[in-house]
């Protein structure tokens, strides 16, 4: 519909061309639309209210939490992801010893075209 805003992720790969979530996660993003949802760990708290002011919706990653001075967060943080407050983002892998690429594009849908809002000069 006119005036909406979509995201389309694609992924490159050397592999097979089938990629799949698989290793260890180090990512995570707050999920905007969980509903309020009381947490009985301090660490699960202090971690979601530094989430909130510091990333807010963007992807974060654990490194950034210790370069923030965040400590002793990966039980409050197993909280917030069991309770859907933040959804884990693990990385997309091919076969053994392939590379994978993620794209995306943000388009919005206009009165008379479609504009690609991510596009830059290198595209």
């Amino acid at each position: 519909e006119e005036g909406e805003f979509y995201a389309i992720e694609t992924f490159g790969t050397t592999g097979r061309g089938w990629v799949n979530e698989d290793l260890e996660c180090s990512h995570y993003m707050k999920n905007y639309a969980a509903p309020r949802v009381p947490l009985r760990l301090p660490s699960a708290r202090s971690l979601l209210k530094y989430i909130n002011t510091t990333f807010d919706t963007l992807t974060f990653c654990r490194r950034w939490l210790d370069r923030g001075g965040q400590t002793k967060y990966l039980m409050g943080l197993k909280q917030l992801c069991d309770s859907g407050l933040v959804f884990a983002c693990p990385p997309v892998c091919d076969q053994k010893g392939s590379y994978v690429a993620q794209f995306e594009h943000t388009i919005l849908l206009r009165p008379t075209c479609k504009e690609i809002i991510s596009k830059g000069d290198d595209f």
